[in-house]
């Protein structure tokens, strides 16, 4: 039996939020999360590490324990979880969901067991939920971090509706601010009063006018949330196709023709924060088994 794997995701942005309705959709992009997982004798001990913070998580420990517990070896088995990312984190990009399927894909390698994709994606969904760093599940996003694309779901059944693949010379810019907002302080109330508009949002999105929604749902989250959406106004203004608040903010994605880069870039200089330019992400989660 592998003794240690490894996997790699990647993030994402929000086309739907699913707090207020439990249908959601999200797109990958391509900033990754790493995580590497090594078993131990020390029975029922999941320990999990952020290297990059150089502190414990508990996230990576609970997904790990759900997937040993999913195998029936979480009795006499233990893991040392050690996790990476450029995702920024607690600014809607995902970061929690992507770093739950890199635990839970790379478990499964380095128990040398088999299980399907989605299953997989389940038990990371069943991770972060034990963790508490997701108050619906996340299946969306869990969904376009492992998948990659543009998913659309409905998270309350942990379904995936449709999945499109965006074409055109398109680049993802996002303003991330210095601004920090985790689970534990979101109340979507707010967002559940706004339900109706975020259905509209989420047909939309399955009729194939992704873009529109992407923008619809931020004006919605922001609002909200409590967040200024001139960011995402001004992008719109300078070319951008489509701009809002991802997740439960303060971030906002942009999706920009790639002519319009240094317009869009230019109407965001004067924003406190940083900007960060990426890709689409078309390419599914995977895990490497590591020499002993």
């Amino acid at each position: 039996m592998p003794r240690s794997a490894e996997a790699v995701t990647h993030g994402a942005v929000t086309i739907v939020n699913a707090m207020a309705t439990g249908m959601g959709a999200a797109l990958g992009i391509k900033l990754w999360s790493r995580a590497k997982v090594t078993i131990t004798d020390q029975a029922g001990a999941f320990t999990g590490l952020n290297l990059d913070r150089g502190d414990k998580t508990d996230l990576a420990g609970a997904t790990a324990q759900r997937v040993f517990q999913r195998f029936g070896v979480s009795k006499r088995l233990g893991a040392i979880v050690e996790t990476q990312s450029n995702i920024p984190i607690a600014v809607g990009l995902k970061s929690s969901s992507a770093a739950s399927d890199a635990v839970a894909l790379a478990c499964v390698k380095a128990l040398g067991r088999e299980t399907n994709d989605i299953e997989t994606v389940r038990l990371a969904v069943e991770g972060s939920l034990k963790a508490g760093v997701t108050l619906t599940g996340a299946y969306d996003d869990a969904c376009a971090c492992y998948f990659g694309g543009l998913v659309i779901t409905d998270n309350t059944h942990r379904k995936i509706l449709k999945r499109f693949k965006p074409g055109g010379r398109l680049r993802v810019l996002i303003h991330v601010p210095r601004q920090r907002r985790y689970t534990r302080d979101v109340d979507p109330t707010p967002l559940r009063d706004l339900r109706s508009l975020v259905q509209v949002a989420h047909r939309e999105a399955l009729r194939g006018n992704y873009w529109n929604s992407l923008t619809l749902n931020g004006l919605i989250c922001s609002k909200a949330f409590g967040f200024d959406s001139t960011p995402a106004q001004e992008a719109l203004c300078a070319g951008a196709l489509a701009a809002g608040l991802t997740g439960k903010g303060p971030a906002v994605a942009a999706i920009i023709p790639y002519s319009k880069r240094d317009t869009v870039r230019a109407a965001w200089r004067r924003l406190k924060g940083q900007t960060i330019e990426t890709a689409f992400n078309f390419q599914k989660a995977k895990a490497t088994r590591l020499a002993s």
